[in-house]
């Protein structure tokens, strides 16, 4: 399989500004309001701060993931590794990025990228991340935003 076929991504217009839709970002406990792929479960992580951070999530099936925040730049991008808790990162990636249009709109772009991931055992997830699933995140957080 070739790497293309390994980064999905969903983009759209989000009546919203970006450091409103960062701050949803950017806050482990706000991600499973948002998250289209109905995979987690909650945090209780503080708010992303810089490069290096690692917050926790638990997984709906109750196992919990260290992410690794390896691109921050607010209110525009944020990115993240995960990892299976005390382990090193599995070589998938999970960036947002935000394109301010004006003062009260921004383009919003979700990837997922697992053209570096290294555990056999998670391709079959990997696989099934599609770009409705991403789509259904940037919908929820367009929601979230609404009401914030």
């Amino acid at each position: 399989m070739d790497d293309d076929a390994r980064v999905v991504t969903a983009s759209r217009e989000i009546d919203a500004p970006a450091d409103v839709l960062f701050e949803l970002i950017a806050d482990p406990a706000r991600q499973p309001e948002w998250d289209g792929n109905d995979n987690l479960a909650f945090s209780i992580s503080p708010r992303v701060r810089a490069v290096g951070d690692v917050f926790v999530t638990t997984l709906t099936g109750g196992t919990d993931r260290d992410n690794h925040v390896v691109e921050l730049e607010e209110p525009r991008l944020i990115a993240w590794r995960p990892a299976t808790a005390g382990q090193p990162v599995a070589g998938h990636l999970w960036r947002w990025e935000l394109e301010p249009l004006d003062a009260a709109r921004t383009r919003v772009t979700h990837t997922y990228d697992w053209s570096q991931l290294t555990d056999p055992h998670r391709e079959e997830r990997a696989r099934a991340t599609t770009p409705a699933m991403l789509a259904a995140s940037l919908e929820r957080l367009a929601a979230l935003a609404g009401r914030a």
